[in-house]
């Protein structure tokens, strides 16, 4: 397992991190809590040591599940756990709330559910336009200097959101979506971090399943799952990114001999990320992992990605269809 010294938050960590927000089962169709653990204890056996969770992952259920599997494994001080803040939900469904109020409610609550007595790394999940950043970062800088945080991070922020923050509390990581179609940050976020020392721990690495090659045109998303949503998994722009993930899948054959999953995680790494989390609710579902390392992408590679990506779509979304609604 790759490994890097991330200065910022001073701790050595797997450069592929454990994403639980499936293991919450909100919006993924439920979720199974004794294969939920398993998929995290076997992601700490193989080398992971970074376990991404947050409060609205489930209604406080991916926490929860976080906690008794690292309790199982023990070697808390082992395991670097990030969670966040920021929302909450009611009957009318998820909003933003980056209050004082809610953040010293938020963590209380994390903790009691995590059954630890601090988190490595909190977030701000969203951008909260209701809230002064004043407030919001002077509340996390509070919890950061009392020890029930080790490291303040903000989550889905842009860089003159992150300037205004750090006015206020420094800002050690920093957490947006990125992956092969979701570049968005690159001409902002990542250069921003780059030059004011942030690290940059990044979701999405496979593009909610898309970048695996296990679904087709008739694909279909039961439940809640939120990719009926997404409109990257609605026809035609669906069947367009099929043929992406199909034409890097040969590329990835072809000359290294990996899959399109592996692909995927390498170029989000050799792209310069500290760490991209990798997304599990099953065990099974870390095996390609083992592929990711030992081989690296070079310029000449990564401008082959890009040209396949454009070749194959006529047009891009984002993931700004995630996005909570402000406070009421």
């Amino acid at each position: 397992m790759e490994t890097k010294v991330v200065t910022s938050i001073n701790r050595e960590v797997s450069r592929i991190g454990l994403g639980t927000w499936a293991i919450g089962g909100t919006m993924w169709g439920g979720t199974d809590e004794t294969q939920s653990i398993d998929t995290i204890l076997k992601a700490l056996d193989i080398g992971i040591n970074l376990i991404d969770t947050a409060p609205a992952y489930g209604f406080g259920l991916s926490e929860e599940i976080v906690g008794k599997a690292v309790n199982e494994y023990g070697n808390r001080d082992n395991v670097i756990i990030s969670t966040k803040a920021g929302l909450e939900w009611d009957d009318d469904g998820i909003h933003r709330n980056s209050s004082r109020s809610r953040i010293t409610k938020e963590i209380e609550d994390s903790l009691k559910r995590l059954n630890m007595d601090y988190v490595d790394i909190y977030f701000i999940h969203w951008p909260d336009s209701s809230v002064p950043f004043e407030e919001t970062a002077e509340a996390m800088n509070q919890l950061f200097k009392q020890g029930s945080i080790r490291a303040i991070g903000v989550s889905n922020f842009t860089p003159k959101q992150m300037d205004e923050f750090r006015s206020f509390a420094p800002v050690q990581i920093t957490q947006p979506p990125y992956n092969i179609f979701e570049r968005e940050i690159e001409d902002d976020v990542i250069p921003y971090c780059k030059n004011n020392k942030v690290a940059l721990m990044t979701y999405g690495v496979l593009c909610r399943g898309l970048l695996t090659v296990k679904m087709h045109e008739e694909y279909e998303f039961k439940g809640d799952d939120l990719r009926k949503i997404d409109p990257k998994f609605k026809n035609p722009a669906f069947k367009q990114y099929l043929n992406a993930v199909n034409e890097l899948d040969r590329f990835a054959q072809e000359n290294y001999g990996k899959r399109v999953i592996h692909l995927a995680a390498r170029w989000v790494l050799d792209k310069g990320i500290d760490i991209a989390l990798w997304g599990a609710r099953k065990p099974e579902q870390l095996d390609a992992i083992a592929g990711i390392d030992g081989w690296k992408l070079d310029e000449a590679a990564l401008a082959e990605v890009q040209h396949i990506v454009r070749e194959n779509l006529n047009s891009q979304s984002g993931p700004e269809f995630m996005q909570p609604p402000q406070n009421k």
